[in-house]
């Protein structure tokens, strides 16, 4: 026998006898975890009670410049999947280094990713400790306020496992239990004597899960409340809504999740076609915004052995059992929730998150709803600060506010699918400086410009228009007047956009608008002029970051622009050429998302 091979196997053993001693010991002192991807190969001889913390290392979560420090720790631990069998779950931990100064002990957020992707890479430690987390702006604004931050991968991005997406029991496990591991790591210190749970789409879900089951699940821990967004509360209604869809990923990835959970319950293998099976590996293999490209507009007969439809497939009474399984509102939330959702969102329906808020009102629970005006991923990250608002009312005990009662049911507004993921910013709020490089004084935009666009993220294609009503700013022009102002799109606003399978947003376009001097005075006492630039001033508009700053507000535009010389100023041409005119005119652009309404 190769001694090679002798050696090999005498060091397993020793190692596996090593670490059953570990884990017999009660887990008085949980573990180092190993470097690099060994640690997702975690000790599983002797299993602990759910929420045990298996074993921890430090680590080098990246969420940018500009937040509080913190530490972090990668977390292994014991949970259940959905029937209540042991299995072992990862995640990653963060604690401000700054001390809380709230009231009672620094609260701990468990916070649900949405989905990540069902490739080992896209695991949620993984991306934040690589810098890649699309979701790191929502974990930042937490920080920020304070809290310790508990992320659960979920389960299934140990080596060798797949991803048991959209399984809510075992996804709420999940998340309850990386709270009580984040209080095992020795050298933290973190308390989980007030948690609150926060989610969006598939962490949504999570978050909806927790609310019904935690009483039950993880007695006598102190939750707060429960914000979740995006809800996907009914399985199959959003199945339908997925299947040959803009987000038909998530619905083979949901099946592909299904199947991990329960077997052959779910025929997965059994029914997929040739192409299917090798569609499936792929799947298994990308990140979320890789897979949803791939996948968009594919219908589940694509896959299929003799194309069998989503129709079919779900008169298999053990998948339509399963898919049921998942629906929220079979309990009763024990906690107050916020539920929130975008009037526009093209993945989740609206109307099966309102039928849900209207199940816990029917059952006296204390839920507020807001509706945002945006699609999915841009009311992800506009509602952070409204969340935290929301906990930080339920950490001071206040009443949670309730938005429970008969009112008319909004209408989506999301855009149908033809072929193409368009996202439209809908009358957005802009905010915008022109900076006049002669009179070296800035002329700010009035509050109610807007700026409207279609962002065709499919074919890379933005079209749009700026709204500026006529506004009067003061402007020194040999002496300080009261100048009325028209900035007046002549050209559509048109460039290219991309989201790359980083999650990472790209815009080159160019607004182009015609600068009006309508009058000019002292006060009510104006002189008429009606002049404005020969020729329309091109505005580029460039920008690169995360997704997360499109519902955040945080995409600015600024450089310099050449205004054209004027006409149509009378004998004042040649002053306002002069003034007005020129190279180096500097401006800053930035649009925002309208504020959301209650429901």
């Amino acid at each position: 026998m190769d001694k090679c091979f002798v050696n090999k196997a005498v060091q397993a053993v020793s190692t596996a006898l090593t670490f059953s001693f570990c884990l017999s010991s009660a887990h008085a002192e949980p573990m180092q975890g190993p470097l690099g991807m060994e640690f997702y190969s975690p000790p599983t001889i002797t299993p602990g009670e759910h929420g045990d913390l298996i074993w921890y290392r430090q680590s080098q979560v990246q969420l940018g410049e500009g937040n509080a420090d913190y530490h972090s720790w990668d977390v292994a631990y014991w949970s259940t999947d959905s029937s209540g069998k042991a299995n072992v779950v990862t995640g990653s931990v963060l604690l401000p280094t700054a001390n809380w100064t709230g009231a009672g002990t620094r609260p701990l957020l468990s916070y649900g990713v949405g989905t990540q992707g069902l490739g080992q890479q896209c695991a949620a430690s993984l991306q934040l400790n690589a810098g890649t987390e699309y979701e790191a702006a929502n974990i930042a604004a937490a920080l920020n306020k304070g809290y310790s931050v508990a992320v659960t991968d979920y389960a299934g991005y140990t080596n060798g496992d797949t991803p048991t997406y959209l399984v809510g029991a075992a996804q709420a496990h999940a998340a309850l239990d990386i709270v009580y591991a984040a209080s095992q790591i020795p050298e933290a210190n973190i308390s989980h004597d007030q948690v609150a749970i926060w989610g969006y789409s598939q962490g949504g879900q999570t978050g909806g899960w927790i609310a019904e089951i935690h009483q039950d699940y993880s007695p006598g821990l102190n939750i707060v409340g429960v914000a979740a967004g995006a809800v996907p509360s009914d399985i199959k209604g959003s199945a339908f809504n997925l299947d040959g869809d803009a987000g038909s990923a998530f619905l083979l990835g949901a099946i592909i999740g299904l199947e991990a959970e329960y077997g052959s319950a779910m025929p997965l293998y059994e029914l997929a076609s040739n192409f299917g099976l090798e569609q499936i590996d792929v799947g298994k293999s990308q990140c979320i915004f890789e897979s949803l490209f791939h996948f968009m507009g594919s219908e589940l007969a694509d896959f299929t052995i003799d194309n069998q439809p989503l129709e079919q497939l779900i008169t298999i009474e053990s998948v339509d059992q399963i898919l049921t399984e998942q629906d929220l509102g079979k309990g009763t939330p024990s906690v107050p929730m916020y539920l929130y959702h975008g009037q526009a969102d093209e993945f989740i329906p609206l109307d099966q998150h309102i039928a849900l808020k209207n199940n816990y009102c029917e059952k006296g629970v204390d839920v507020r709803f807001d509706i945002y005006p945006s699609e999915h991923i841009a009311t992800q990250f506009q509602a952070a600060p409204y969340v935290l608002d929301w906990f930080e009312d339920r950490l001071a005990g206040l009443p949670a506010d309730n938005t429970c009662g008969e009112k008319p049911i909004p209408e989506s507004t999301a855009n149908p699918y033809t072929d193409a993921l368009v996202f439209t910013l809908d009358d957005w709020p802009l905010s915008a400086r022109i900076g006049l490089a002669t009179l070296k004084q800035d002329v700010v935009l009035p509050e109610a410009s807007t700026f409207y666009a279609d962002t065709d993220i499919t074919n890379n294609v933005l079209s749009g228009t700026l709204s500026v009503p006529r506004f009067s700013t003061k402007l020194s022009i040999l002496l300080p007047l009261d100048v009325n102002l028209s900035i007046e799109p002549t050209l559509p606003t048109n460039g290219t956009v991309e989201l790359d399978e980083a999650g990472y947003l790209h815009i080159d376009g160019s607004a182009f608008t015609t600068v009006k001097v309508n009058s000019a005075g002292f006060g009510w006492l104006q002189i008429p002029f009606g002049c404005r630039t020969k020729e329309p001033a091109e505005f580029p508009l460039s920008y690169s970051g995360p997704i997360s700053d499109l519902g955040a507000g945080n995409i600015r535009f600024s450089g310099s622009t050449t205004f054209a010389s004027m006409r149509g100023c009378g004998l004042f041409n040649g002053l306002f050429t002069v003034l007005m005119s020129g190279e180096g005119q500097e401006y800053e652009f930035s649009v925002v998302p309208p504020e959301p309404v209650m429901y």
